[in-house]
């Protein structure tokens, strides 16, 4: 069997679907995708130019770079009537998968490093490597554990579906 082939019947050449995550205190995903004009304001007063085009020029976060310190510019700049700032900011929260660098025995803890609210745990586990946990009642979903992994294995999972959509 060639590699090709097993990467193939692994699930390793499926498409990866993932979810564009909209600004913060956005008031639903249709309401967003029917009013946004997609002028690209937002985008350009982002401070932390995490604000990218996605999907039918939709603004969504991303956090590969920076978090989002919402400090909202993007809502404010918007002249649609798309955001609820008197509520929370999203319902989203970090999650770490297989590829942590703590599964393979490598002691690592640039996620709790860079986590402002101080979401991320360790605890230790079998072997005697701290193992990371999330707090989800503490985690903002600002994405500051993102960009500083480096397995790529910390994802922003909205807990609403209303928030997000397949890119």
């Amino acid at each position: 069997m060639d590699l090709s082939r097993r990467r193939f019947l692994q699930g390793a050449l499926a498409p990866q679907q993932s979810e564009a995550i909209r600004l913060p205190w956005t008031i639903s995903e249709s309401r967003f995708t029917a009013g946004c004009t997609r002028c690209g304001v937002c985008i350009t007063v982002c401070p932390q130019q995490i604000i990218k085009a996605a999907e039918g020029g939709f603004p969504a976060l991303d956090f590969s770079e920076r978090e989002c310190t919402f400090c909202g510019k993007c809502t404010e700049s918007c002249e649609q009537p798309l955001f609820d700032p008197t509520q929370a900011p999203w319902q989203q929260t970090a999650r770490i998968d297989d590829n942590c660098l703590t599964n393979s025995g490598i002691v690592c803890q640039n996620c709790k490093d860079a986590c402002s609210p101080g979401a991320i745990r360790f605890q230790f586990g079998l072997g005697g490597i701290a193992i990371p946990d999330i707090e989800a009642d503490i985690c903002n979903g600002c994405g500051a554990c993102v960009a500083p992994c480096p397995t790529g294995s910390i994802k922003i999972d909205s807990t609403t579906e209303e928030m997000s959509v397949p890119l």
